[in-house]
């Protein structure tokens, strides 16, 4: 393959489908490295030259910001699905108004955002109880990242439109130059100049504008595949509909998992600083952990998507055979890595036995559950390539709200004792590893089921 072809848009309909999943998966999982590395950036910086309360600041903004964007991600993960089988089913007129209405769909957002953003910061923030000694950063934090929004948006949205293409080289590439160019401006903003908190919001911002810049330009290097301009650019409301039906179910599954993430955080503080520290150790492990899964799992829905567009539904067949043995065999690799050397991995957090034996039986029970999140994760992008994005958003409300919040509360429970007094920590877990096992074998059945092949022949 050269080096012009690598960066440029991939036919995912030609060729082995392992070889093609797994050309778009790479430059995925690379950039969800970055993305995580990206994310703690602001933390680790703000912590070392400002404080523990600034590090505080930027940790309560996040749920926030989670929460406000979630929805608006899960649209440019429909754009994406679009534009897949737009581009997949050579359907030119129908991928330039993909994109066009992609542009404006980001743009409304971003209007939206910048003026309702500011507007609900502090409320938000006195309803979730910030400390007072925190509110002022808290509130500058993300008042400065909404009204730099224009960024984030575009750059996820255009990102969206570039993997949606095949292209997930070019994507990666200007996710690491945000990346490199975020933590470069931290340290100006905060060391040299000292801005404190807001310096970090504002370096975020400038580097994912100049990164969504660089997006737009590779986009438009790629027009001998779609036209760009007036009309498609106009909104046009059917397009505009399709590309929000199939992207909300997945905004508002990341906005559940969110809020459940909150709720059982309850539970977690309920049992004291030793338990909250290795709960934190081990998200910070899982988060690596997951990066494999979720990066098949969007690489099965653009694969699919692009497929289902060529009306090559044998190749569909054979991706999801294909995907799920790689996806599978890379899990399971992981999993050995976190039964085996989970107290290694911990010890590069702390050096407190206690803390590590503890985080190590946590991990213990939880580790075999990464198979089943695979499992999860490969038909549930089969099926939001296909269309179905539904499904999956129903199955991940199930095993998130119904399943894993009451089952954490349950078994702590029944195993509270003198040493715990609200529960033992394996509660959390084991409730992790209940609803991520169920969550499996209900894509599973769900995917045996058959809907997602119904609306993969009712696209275009």
């Amino acid at each position: 393959m050269s080096l012009k072809s690598l960066f440029a848009a991939r036919d995912m309909t030609q060729g082995a489908p392992w070889q093609r999943i797994l050309e778009f998966s790479v430059p995925m999982l690379l950039g969800n490295i970055a993305q995580q590395l990206y994310n703690t950036a602001d933390s680790v910086i703000v912590g070392i030259y400002v404080g523990d309360n600034a590090l505080a600041a930027v940790g309560s903004a996040m749920p926030i910001l989670n929460l406000l964007l979630a929805l608006f991600v899960g649209i440019a993960t429909g754009a994406g699905i679009v534009i897949s089988q737009s581009f997949g089913a050579r359907d030119r007129e129908g991928l330039s108004k993909a994109i066009g209405n992609c542009i404006t769909l980001a743009a409304i957002a971003t209007v939206v955002i910048m003026v309702v953003g500011p507007l609900i910061t502090r409320p938000m923030l006195r309803m979730l109880d910030t400390p007072d000694s925190i509110m002022d950063w808290c509130a500058d934090y993300l008042n400065i990242y909404f009204i730099g929004i224009v960024g984030f948006f575009f750059y996820n949205m255009l990102s969206g439109v570039l993997r949606g293409l095949g292209d997930s080289v070019s994507a990666l590439g200007f996710l690491l130059l945000a990346a490199i160019l975020n933590v470069i401006l931290d340290l100006v903003f905060v060391a040299f100049f000292q801005m404190g908190v807001p310096g970090v919001s504002l370096a975020t911002a400038i580097a994912q504008a100049i990164s969504a810049i660089f997006c737009f330009r590779k986009i438009m290097k790629m027009s001998e595949h779609f036209d760009l301009n007036r009309s498609t650019v106009k909104l046009d409301g059917n397009m505009a509909m399709r590309i929000i039906r199939i992207g909300v179910p997945s905004g508002i599954t990341q906005a559940i998992m969110a809020c459940a993430g909150m709720v059982v955080q309850t539970l977690t503080n309920s049992m004291g600083e030793m338990v909250i520290a290795a709960n934190v150790i081990i998200m910070r492990v899982d988060g690596f952990a997951m990066m494999p899964n979720f990066s098949f799992g969007q690489a099965m829905s653009v694969y699919t998507g692009q497929n289902v567009g060529a009306r090559k539904y044998d190749r569909v067949t054979a991706g999801v055979k294909q995907g799920s043995v790689i996806a599978v065999g890379c899990s399971a690799a992981i999993t050995c890595i976190l039964l085996f050397a989970n107290k290694f991995l911990f010890g590069i957090f702390t050096d407190t036995q206690a803390l590590i034996d503890l985080a190590s039986r946590m991990m213990t029970i939880m580790a075999v559950g990464y198979l089943g999140v695979a499992v999860t994760q490969v038909l549930g992008g089969v099926m939001r390539g296909a269309g179905d994005t539904l499904t999956p958003m129903w199955i991940s409300i199930i095993s998130t709200i119904a399943l894993r919040v009451p089952v954490a509360y349950i078994i702590a429970h029944f195993t509270a004792s003198p040493e715990w007094p609200h529960g033992h920590p394996f509660a959390l877990s084991s409730s992790l590893l209940i609803s991520w096992v169920l969550g499996a074998v209900m894509s599973s059945v769900a995917f045996a089921a058959g809907k997602w092949k119904t609306k993969m022949m009712d696209i275009l």
